[in-house]
């Protein structure tokens, strides 16, 4: 707490249910945040068991600004209590900083859930120009994105000194040793990385002799939509049943890495092409490994993230075409593989720290407004 009786950040959460990126995201930058301004930001758990009107009254009334991320998937039955919170600390004149991951790749049910959310916010902090643009051109909340700022992302997942062995790992291993092309991909599956585009990839390199394995490392994201469902009828359409892997939600970060050892090459082939939102690739950079990615659609998508943008300069990403063929993602792969990795240093804490001090210019911000609306 700080000495007047208030703490400047008020973060919601969904406490150990969050096991989802944004979830994970919101922790580290709470931890980034405490370096910055040691005891001038707490936690408010929102769940089905925590987190009453009372609390969430007494919480936001003891803070200068709210800080909300989106989308957490924990949030899905108690979407109402987050947005509660938003809405009392716009009645007692708090600050409300939303934090947006995504928008039109969303389910479009869940997107509507959201839109009170970008309507209360005072300032929305958002990590990709595209993403900010598809803001924009919602005919529903369009005029919102002009409240936005762009941040630059770090990583969720640091690499560890060492690394630990798994049944993953250990499949993995034997099948590189009995010279099967392993090719991965990282982070939660659901429709807006095109995780079923990469299976079409795999049957071309199996049609070419090369004995993929391409390993799934995450877990499907459960939602309205049939994901997981979708993706093994099309596994089984394409004969690839024993050359994918899907290896379910991992808790450590040393067994993630230990994993990231075995790939050959880390492929993404997206619709929308890289954007400086993706975590996801920025973990799997720090593996070394060669990682290749749709172009991005926009020129300026890296601008504001220099870290980002000079990973790609100095070759840790290999960016493809954005009309590029599947057949042309084969021959990346098969060319890739023989690269050296690129081990070049990853300041992991560097990264959290740019983006903790462009969410602190918005407490900033925050502080002086309510210290304002006090005076009166």
């Amino acid at each position: 707490m700080n000495p007047g009786g208030t703490t400047r950040a008020l973060f919601l959460g969904a406490g150990d249910e969050m096991r989802c990126g944004v979830g994970h995201f919101t922790r580290l930058l709470q931890a980034a945040l405490e370096k910055l301004r040691p005891g001038d930001n707490e936690t408010l758990t929102l769940t089905q068991s925590q987190g009453s009107i009372v609390d969430i009254w007494r919480a936001v009334g003891s803070t200068d600004a709210v800080i909300c991320n989106f989308p957490i998937v924990a949030w899905k039955r108690v979407i109402l209590r987050p947005l509660l919170a938003l809405a009392m600390a716009r009645l007692r004149g708090r600050r409300v900083v939303l934090i947006q991951h995504e928008w039109a790749s969303l389910n479009w049910m869940r997107r509507l859930t959201y839109l009170p959310a970008v309507v209360l916010a005072h300032r929305i902090i958002m990590f990709s120009p595209l993403v900010r643009q598809e803001l924009a051109d919602d005919g529903a909340v369009g005029p919102t994105a002009r409240k936005s700022v762009l941040a630059p992302l770090p990583p969720n997942v640091e690499a560890p000194a060492g690394i630990a062995e798994s049944k993953l790992q250990r499949r993995l291993a034997a099948a590189k040793a009995e010279g099967r092309l392993i090719v991965g991909h990282f982070g939660s599956i659901y429709p807006a990385k095109q995780p079923n585009a990469l299976l079409d990839i795999a049957a071309i390199l199996k049609q070419r002799g090369l004995k993929p394995l391409v390993v799934y490392i995450g877990s499907f994201i459960r939602g309205t939509d049939n994901v997981e469902a979708d993706f093994m009828a099309r596994v089984a359409a394409l004969g690839l049943k024993d050359d994918v892997a899907v290896s379910g939600y991992i808790a450590s970060d040393h067994e993630v890495f230990g994993s990231f050892r075995e790939v050959d090459v880390f492929c993404y082939p997206l619709t929308e092409g890289l954007t400086a939102r993706r975590s996801s690739i920025l973990a799997c950079a720090q593996a070394g490994k060669p990682l290749i990615v749709t172009g991005p659609r926009r020129p300026d998508e890296f601008d504001h993230h220099p870290r980002f943008k000079r990973l790609i300069e100095q070759g840790g990403i290999v960016l493809m075409p954005r009309d590029a063929a599947n057949e042309s993602y084969a021959d990346s792969i098969v060319a890739a593989r023989e690269r050296p990795a690129i081990l070049a240093p990853f300041d992991f804490d560097g990264w959290w720290r740019d983006v903790a001090e462009a969410v602190a210019a918005q407490l900033e911000t925050a502080r002086d407004s309510v210290s304002l609306n006090r005076a009166r």
